[in-house]
């Protein structure tokens, strides 16, 4: 007996089920459609005609006599108002009549509606000169009343039918809905009598092998990676087999590479804060320290040894691999506060983030090594004094931090090589060692789409911006 793969065995069960059904759907459908659009027009027919004033006859013959006697000038009357509303309902009955018949009463009734505006502007006409009295009363009696009649009749006639359609109508939707429901009982007959079938075989040769494979699977969530999938039913179950054990094999591989990544990372991580931390800024800053004591000025020797003692508690965090930007605000205000004693000549500096933004969380020492290479790459490779400023903003759901000099910049060649070395995953080939670890470390906790980015102009200056996110 052929095995059968199981898209051809789901492929044939859903053929066998939706073929009887999608016919009797087709055939009801546009059996409904055709018959709704034809009832839809019609009453849609009738109410417009039922807009059409029944009145109408007498409130114009009334309105035209009103303007022949005197009592009212042609503007003060409703002539202009009900020749005008009476066409437009003509017009919309006109697109929804499909009787030939009615669509020619239609037609005489806005050829009529024609022949009053030619009375009323002949009437007009007359009651600009004198002794036409008698003339408007002869157009009034011999015209105007004739036409209008007319058109009372047109129009009772055009109502009378289209009700008699719709009951027309009405009696053909009957008999179609008889025909379809007795097609309907015998499509669900001939479809249960399938489903209940292919309800006990088709699922039990598809759910057996699925059900060994989560035997399989439920071993390997409590830890047993020595297990091996055995099933063979079918093509699908089989590959997906194979392909089960392949991954077991790959799982052990790749806990293995974890614990060495894991090991790597730690140590890039450790290798960056004591970069942080490096003995060159240290010992400047307490050369700094012990030329300012020997001059005298201890008022800046109290405040810059503050600032190490915060710049020095804020890198150890507790031992805590993440703070909140408020943390990593004072450590950043710290070490500008020590380099603007050394380099004051050439440094100023502003931070500025709202305190909005205070609570969220990044890893440990994320903007200083910003700060600094603003400071060594940009403000002391340009003449003059330069300026630091760091801001951050929420922008929808992320959260960006900027860092911006005004320093030497980057040409467009050298923001490249930058940003490429940022894409480089591999931290010994990376060019830009202290910002490639700070993007990483924001990737690795965060995801991919976040991280650090450059924006530079050659004499300008340099925008790097943190985004992590809200």
């Amino acid at each position: 007996m052929r095995q059968w793969n199981l898209s051809t065995k789901i492929s044939y069960s859903y053929l066998i089920l939706l073929v009887p059904t999608l016919l009797v759907i087709i055939f009801m459908l546009i059996s409904f459609v055709r018959f709704n659009d034809r009832y839809d027009d019609i009453i849609n027919a009738a109410g417009v005609a039922s807009d059409f004033s029944l009145d109408f006859k007498s409130d114009y013959d009334y309105e035209t006599y009103l303007v022949i006697v005197g009592n009212k000038t042609i503007e003060e009357s409703k002539l202009t108002s009900l020749l005008k509303e009476a066409s437009g309902i003509v017009k919309k009955l006109q697109l929804l009549t499909d009787s030939e018949e009615n669509r020619k009463r239609l037609n005489n009734i806005s050829r009529y509606l024609s022949n009053l505006s030619v009375y009323q502007s002949r009437i007009e006409e007359n009651l600009g000169q004198e002794n036409k009295y008698a003339d408007n009363l002869e157009i009034w009696e011999n015209d105007i009343q004739i036409v209008t009649g007319l058109i009372e009749e047109n129009m009772s006639e055009y109502i009378y039918y289209e009700i008699r359609d719709v009951q027309d109508s009405k009696a053909e939707y009957t008999k179609l809905y008889q025909r379809v429901f007795l097609g309907i009982v015998i499509a669900l007959i001939f479809v249960l009598v399938l489903t209940l079938w292919m309800s006990t075989v088709i699922p039990r040769s598809i759910t057996r092998p699925i059900r060994e494979l989560r035997t399989v699977t439920d071993q390997i969530s409590k830890g047993d990676l020595s297990v091996r999938s055995e099933v063979d039913a079918g093509e699908e179950v089989g590959a997906l087999s194979d392909s089960f054990n392949i991954m077991i094999d790959k799982i052990n591989e790749l806990m293995e590479q974890m614990k060495e990544e894991q090991i790597h990372l730690r140590k890039a991580e450790l290798e960056v804060l004591q970069s942080q931390i490096n003995p060159h800024f240290l010992y400047n800053t307490l050369d700094t320290i012990i030329w300012l004591a020997e001059g005298g000025d201890m008022k800046k020797v109290v405040t810059l040894v503050g600032s190490l003692s915060a710049f020095f508690r804020t890198s150890l965090n507790q031992g805590r691999e993440d703070c909140t930007v408020e943390e990593e605000e004072r450590h950043i205000r710290s070490y500008l506060e020590i380099q603007q004693v050394r380099y004051q000549d050439i440094l100023e500096y502003e931070i500025s983030i709202p305190e909005e933004l205070y609570s969220y969380q990044l890893p440990k020492i994320t903007l200083q090594p910003l700060v600094e290479n603003a400071l060594y790459h940009g403000i002391k490779n340009k003449r003059g004094k330069g300026k630091i400023t760091v801001t951050g903003e929420r922008d929808g759901a992320f959260v960006r931090i900027h860092i911006e000099d005004n320093g030497r910049g980057m040409t467009p060649e050298r923001l490249e090589q930058v940003q490429a070395a940022l894409r480089i995953k591999n931290l010994q080939e990376s060019k830009v060692y202290g910002v490639f670890n700070v993007n990483e470390r924001i990737a690795l906790k965060y995801g991919e789409e976040y991280g650090v980015s450059f924006t530079s102009e050659d004499g300008v200056g340099t925008v790097a911006t943190i985004t992590i996110p809200a």
